[in-house]
């Protein structure tokens, strides 16, 4: 008894720790972003303690925050309907060499995100030149950029879960009447939507987070939030960095807890 209590305890003393490791930075940044005097550095802890730096986010912070959130919520969508039609093709289809597709889906994920923008901003002049339609530093040409990352999440995430889910729900649904439109709407979408949204989350927060895939397909009409930050931490640093890196931190926390709340990504069938 005694040695469970003591395993216990150094078990709980990890998990502290790991916690402690992974929440410092943040800790860090939003005490800094709250000392009203550093004007060239960040300071912890903070010796004078007030808001200025959130009053004084210039506009540039707030356009390229609803540049972030539109093309990574789209991109987000689209590559969730991607996925959910490559996963029930990949394991409910008929189609040969299954395993080349998987591999096919997951090639973006070994790929440098360094290498996918200088590929995709070729890609566009050369579209450009052949087509005449401009794609490069657009907002439509950051949200396939985007859609092409974020699919293999949405794919693997509910291609695992259609694995594991018995195929005589729909054999049952289909004996009832229902069309394989109404199985799958009624049937199968419920079930494999935590997995979905989860993808889709996967999908959003590296569509949000990317730095070296967006900066090669940026301008100055259409900058991303890490973008710009990046632009400001490497050649003018200025407190309000702190500030709107804070702001994103506690809205990103408020959104997975009120999705968990709502949704419930831990309803997976067994």
């Amino acid at each position: 008894m005694r040695t469970d209590i003591i395993r216990r305890r150094i078990a709980y003393s990890i998990l502290l720790a790991a916690y402690a490791f992974l929440i410092s930075p943040l800790i860090v940044v939003a005490a800094a972003s709250l000392d009203t005097g550093s004007t060239f550095a960040a300071r912890f802890p903070p010796l004078t303690v007030g808001l200025r730096w959130y009053l004084e986010i210039p506009g540039k912070y707030w356009q390229a925050l609803s540049v972030s959130l539109t093309a990574a919520a789209i991109a987000s969508v689209i590559s969730g309907a991607l996925g959910v039609m490559a996963a029930l093709g990949i394991v409910r289809g008929k189609v040969p060499g299954t395993e080349l597709l998987r591999a096919f889906f997951r090639i973006p994920l070994q790929i440098p995100l360094v290498v996918t923008g200088v590929v995709f901003l070729q890609f566009y002049y050369g579209f450009q030149t052949l087509v005449g339609l401009e794609l490069a530093a657009t907002l439509p040409g950051l949200i396939i950029a985007y859609v092409f990352v974020g699919t293999p999440y949405t794919v693997g995430t509910v291609a695992a879960l259609l694995e594991r889910l018995s195929p005589r729900l729909d054999e049952a649904a289909a004996i009832l009447g229902c069309s394989r439109w109404q199985t799958f709407w009624l049937v199968t979408f419920p079930i494999i939507r935590p997995s979905l949204i989860a993808g889709m989350l996967y999908a959003f927060v590296v569509a949000f987070g990317d730095v070296p895939l967006s900066i090669f397909l940026s301008s100055p009409s259409y900058t991303t939030l890490p973008v710009e930050i990046f632009q400001t931490l490497q050649f003018d640093f200025n407190p309000t960095v702190l500030a709107v890196s804070t702001l994103v931190a506690v809205m990103s926390v408020i959104s997975l807890w009120m999705i968990q709340r709502l949704v419930g990504l831990d309803m997976v069938p067994r």
